[in-house]
């Protein structure tokens, strides 16, 4: 048993590493939890089956948006190693006395659960998470874990990546949203199946403008000509 459980462990770390290596290099074609959506829809006669993803490479991301994501998500992306600890410390205080849980996931862990896994809250899932942030910062760059994440992320039922995002809610390639859209479009990453951006709540409209506050305040310490920190706040 020792040896099938051993011989389990190392099968699951050479194709899990693989994949972190394949995806460094090649568009995510499909992640576990569309298929897991697709699988909802189809079993909800009110849902249609949908999957609109449209893979764009870095440079077609604007600074807009990725400042946006940055901003409202994790805005230590660019300096930490894939964990924010003293978010993580925050949250735990929070949650101790608040209903409204809050979360202090960044941006990479993010993308390791939505590239790798399932959305369940278990410890199972979450020890994994660590496992693929941790592979992910040790094998991509910030640009690469910014690209994915960007690709992959739900922005609505069946709508994934900013490109299908940009193009179903405002007929127009992701490259050309206006701050005003890569906010609201931000807004909206907590419960993507939740909130809109189409009729936005009054909760969502006032997240939108703290955002668009938050990216006023890092526009000055942008820096654009740096290829480690394009588009998002640097880390100086």
């Amino acid at each position: 048993m020792r040896r099938i459980l051993l011989g389990l462990a190392g099968l699951f770390f050479i194709v899990s590493f693989s994949l972190v290596i394949l995806y460094a290099i090649l568009p995510v074609p499909i992640t576990p939890l569309m298929v897991i959506r697709c699988v909802q829809q189809s079993n909800d006669p009110k849902r249609e089956v949908r999957l609109e993803k449209d893979w764009v490479s870095y440079s077609e991301l604007p600074n807009n948006l990725q400042l946006a994501v940055v901003c409202a998500e994790d805005q230590f992306y660019p300096r930490h190693d894939g964990f924010d600890f003293e978010s993580i410390e925050k949250a735990v205080e929070h949650n101790k006395t608040h209903k409204r849980k809050r979360g202090a996931s960044t941006i990479s862990q993010q993308t390791a659960k939505n590239t790798f896994l399932w959305p369940a809250r278990s410890w199972v899932r979450k020890g994994l998470e660590v496992y693929f942030t941790f592979l992910i910062e040790m094998v991509w760059s910030k640009h690469r874990i910014m690209t994915v994440y960007l690709n992959v992320i739900e922005f609505g039922d069946g709508i994934y990546g900013a490109e299908a995002a940009a193009r179903h809610y405002y007929k127009k390639s992701a490259k050309d949203l206006t701050r005003e859209q890569a906010a609201m479009l931000a807004a909206v990453l907590p419960n993507p199946l939740k909130y809109k951006v189409k009729n936005p709540s009054r909760y969502i409209l006032r997240r939108q403008q703290w955002i668009l506050d938050q990216m006023r305040m890092w526009k000055n310490r942008l820096d654009l000509d740096n290829p480690n920190t394009p588009g998002i706040p640097n880390n100086k």
